[in-house]
């Protein structure tokens, strides 16, 4: 008798244990175990209705995985000594008024400004057993962790790690750091993060410089120039590589230039452009840059992370006044974090670092340039069907990110009513507008693991017909046919490229 569970229908659709192995990108010795106990784990449920098309469906794996594998907490009955006893009346007034049952988050896909969808290797790692944050073993992935990191930030920066945090701890952490009372530090704000990095100098004690830029520009190097000569006393330039809020990016480089030709260090803010578009540390000479896990690196929210020059270290140790937090003072983090004899310093979140080490593992072995190439790709066809539909673009071609697509909602069409249905109807979840962009601008991102060519047809089919149902000129079809195009073209010029290098 064949048996009728996930695990067996999987081979079936593949063919064999081997070909379904092939399919995850797991050992094939995983796909044994599936077939073995009848059920595939539920933490696969996602990626099973993915690879499949639908024809097995992420609730089915779910509801399959909670009864053959359902938690049991085991007690001792009433009559046993020490046995558990019926809650009493002045416990039970504090309890949740409902029965609240086991959390099952909806199967979505995420193409908003963060978090984005996560590999399902991660997440099987981040379900392995929790270990202490001084056991040997877990030392010694702190430093391949730490030399993972130095290959996507593209430096040799002995102080690369991840802080215990998302990217706002990283951000705080490099202006705690390195803004002392009374420092002057420029700011180019063009979007949100630009503003918050100005109400941390304020809040460091610093004084800042604002160079604003309108929402949707980039910063603009001169304007940056004409700042540090106007106050050559300035001892930091910090600026917003890809800004989240608008889609834009900035040139890295140039300002980090212009600012060490005058005495001034830099904070970059790389938070969505890490893993999705180059960010050259050593090339570039930043001083002091953080990140966020959840971006284009694809891991669970909750870790920042951070690399700091030795020019930087060395301005941190010389400082006479002590770091205004206790939490993030490099100083004391360089115990536990450092190449030496590790020190406790706070409970590290062990089963995320292990996450993140795989999420960086996965970028290693695609090859960072593939990366960017993949993101720029699909960017590419997705922004062919977008104009095809008739949308624009909040910023110019030559600062779009191709991982954080801001373009302006059709007038007359409710933007919030659309992504409300994208997510009841389509479980896809797109960003709105922030500030003096709320209610003007949709944000689609395609970062790390969410930038696939299946997730830019499905966001492209499904926006033309809710908008199409809403009454917005859209011809259905067009614009998948556009982002196929697009495609069609890149195929092509890379078969061109292969045939004139051999």
């Amino acid at each position: 008798m064949v048996e009728d569970n996930c695990a067996a229908r999987l081979v079936a659709l593949f063919g064999s244990q081997a070909e379904v192995a092939r399919a995850f990108q797991v050992d094939r010795a995983v796909v044994h175990h599936w077939v073995k106990t009848g059920y595939v784990p539920a933490r696969w449920a996602g990626e099973v209705e993915r690879l499949t098309g639908g024809r097995i469906s992420a609730l089915e794996v779910i509801q399959e995985a909670s009864a053959k594998n359902p938690v049991r907490v085991k007690s001792r009955p009433l009559h046993a000594p020490f046995g558990l006893y019926p809650e009493s009346p002045a416990m039970t007034q504090y309890a949740p008024a409902k029965r609240i049952q086991s959390f099952h988050p909806p199967q979505r896909t995420l193409m908003g400004p963060g978090p984005t969808e996560i590999h399902p290797r991660v997440l099987t790692t981040m379900s392995q057993p929790a270990i202490g944050y001084l056991d040997p073993v877990f030392v010694e992935m702190m430093e391949e962790l730490k030399s993972l990191l130095r290959y996507v930030f593209q430096t040799k920066n002995a102080l690369t790690f991840p802080l215990s945090g998302p990217g706002s701890v990283g951000m705080e952490f490099c202006f705690v750091n390195l803004v002392r009372p009374g420092d002057k530090v420029v700011v180019g704000a063009n979007g949100v993060f630009g503003a918050r990095m100005v109400e941390n100098v304020v809040r460091c004690g610093g004084v800042p410089v604002v160079v604003e830029e309108r929402w949707g520009d980039p910063v603009d190097p001169q304007r940056i120039e004409d700042a540090l000569k106007k106050n050559r006393d300035a001892k930091l330039v910090a600026f917003v590589h890809a800004e989240t809020s608008t889609g834009c990016l900035s040139d890295a480089k140039t300002l980090a230039q212009v600012a060490h030709r005058h005495g001034a260090m830099v904070i970059v803010d790389a938070v969505t452009s890490l893993g999705g578009i180059p960010v050259r540390v050593d090339d570039w000479e930043i001083d002091a840059i953080y990140s966020a896990s959840q971006k284009c690196l694809s891991c669970t929210p909750g870790l920042a992370p951070v690399s700091f020059s030795e020019r930087a270290v060395e301005h941190v140790k010389k400082r006479k006044d002590r770091v205004h937090s206790w939490f993030m003072d490099m100083n004391l983090l360089l115990g536990y974090w450092g190449a030496g004899q590790r020190t406790y310093h706070h409970t590290a979140p062990t089963n995320a670092l292990f996450a993140l080490h795989e999420a960086l593992l996965l970028v290693r072995e695609e090859g960072l340039e593939n990366c960017w190439a993949r993101h720029q790709r699909h960017y590419s066809a997705l922004k062919a069907g977008l104009e095809a539909m008739g949308l624009k673009y909040l910023v110019r071609e030559a600062h779009q990110l191709p991982q954080m697509n801001a373009v302006f909602c059709p007038e007359g069409v409710d933007e919030a009513q659309v992504r409300a249905r994208l997510l009841a109807e389509f479980g896809l979840e797109i960003g709105a507008g922030l500030g003096p962009l709320r209610g003007k601008i949709w944000r689609i991102g395609l970062m790390g693991y969410s930038c696939r060519a299946d997730n830019v047809m499905l966001c492209l089919s499904a926006l033309g017909s809710v908008l199409d149902d809403m009454g917005y000129p859209v011809h259905v079809g067009d614009a998948e046919a556009a982002a196929h195009a697009a495609y069609a073209q890149m195929h092509a010029r890379d078969a061109q490229r292969k045939k004139r290098a051999a």
